[in-house]
């Protein structure tokens, strides 16, 4: 890991997408940038009955940040205690998401709306532990998107010690527009983070939204601190393999596909006796051959037999034998 600067390239949090399994493939790919979990409710976690669930990871996934949905300061302080227990490196507040689901708990893209309330739930994460802090959000919501107003939350924010700020560089519309829509219409405004981080030069500041090359990440971190990447990361997840070389200065040279295909495959097998279905584990590998000759078919084998009750994780080495791609 890089001493100076570990959180220079990350993981975005995305539900249904960023579990357990597919940030150990990401960790195969990657050993250095900085992973996220998908976001977590309060809820689950103070009055659910199986922590495990919600907390559970491989060690192999360090650095780790867990993501909390909420907006009950207590809640939040509980939940960062049980998340060092668990041994994340730190615990973030998710303020950017704009789902019906977190308009209904008047979390996520909500908090923006009132940045006294945002202050004091980070105020109250980080006495409640000994590791780091941040928050996520967006530059604004609905018509309240000038940058005065951001520039105004994250300075409440950054007086209760939080140094660690990830920023979508688009405002996100409550009402009008799908979770989907919200990650793709309102215009990215780049600018509005560059100002933060000349307006904060001691604070932290992550870049995310529309990062889908390695040049735009060499880009980015000449403006701010770290990039995040969300949906490319995903769907074509080698792209990844530079990262340590180009940003960690790390001299090991980048897995092949092939390597990681067999060390998952290796995990894949460990998970199946664990009585996880390798449909829940294949998914995840379907953006790894992506622009390789020979990606649709290996994708068409893992789709068309990943359900099927007689297969293993031999599948993966089956399918891989379809594409033309160390």
């Amino acid at each position: 890991m890089s001493p100076s600067n570990p959180r220079r390239v990350s993981l975005a949090p995305m539900l249904d997408w960023t579990d357990r399994h597919f940030r150990y493939l990401l960790r195969l790919i990657s050993k250095e940038m900085w992973l996220y979990t998908e976001m977590v409710t309060t809820g689950a976690i103070v009055y659910g009955n199986n922590l495990e669930r919600f907390l559970a990871y491989s060690e192999t996934e360090n650095p780790l940040s867990l993501q909390l949905g909420g907006s009950d300061p207590v809640d939040l302080a509980h939940c960062c205690r049980q998340a060092e227990q668990y041994g994340y490196d730190e615990v973030n507040l998710n303020v950017g998401c704009p789902s019906d689901r977190v308009q209904a708990g008047a979390f996520g893209a909500c908090l923006m709306a009132k940045p006294a309330l945002v202050a004091e739930c980070i105020g109250a994460m980080i006495d409640s532990v000994d590791i780091p802090i941040s928050i996520k959000t967006r530059i604004g919501i609905d018509h309240e998107d000038h940058y005065e107003q951001l520039q105004d939350l994250v300075a409440s924010v950054s007086e209760t010690g939080c140094r660690y700020f990830t920023i979508h560089a688009r405002k996100a519309w409550l009402e009008g527009l799908s979770p989907k829509q919200n990650r793709d219409v309102p215009p990215l405004r780049y600018d509005f983070v560059y100002q933060l981080k000349k307006d904060f030069p001691d604070l932290h500041i992550t870049i995310n939204g529309g990062i889908k090359t390695l040049a735009d990440m060499q880009m980015h971190l000449e403006h701010v601190d770290g990039v995040m990447i969300g949906r490319e990361a995903y769907h074509n997840s080698y792209l990844m393999a530079q990262v340590d070389q180009l940003f960690y200065g790390s001299e090991q040279a980048a897995p092949s596909r092939k390597t990681i295909i067999h060390a998952y495959a290796d995990y894949v097998e460990q998970q199946i006796t664990q009585g996880v279905p390798l449909i829940h584990l294949t998914r995840h590998v379907l953006g790894l051959m992506h622009a390789c000759p020979g990606a649709k078919h290996f994708r068409r084998v893992l789709s068309e037999n990943a359900w099927k009750k007689d297969q293993g994780a031999d599948l993966l080495i089956r399918a891989m034998e379809e594409v033309d791609c160390d």
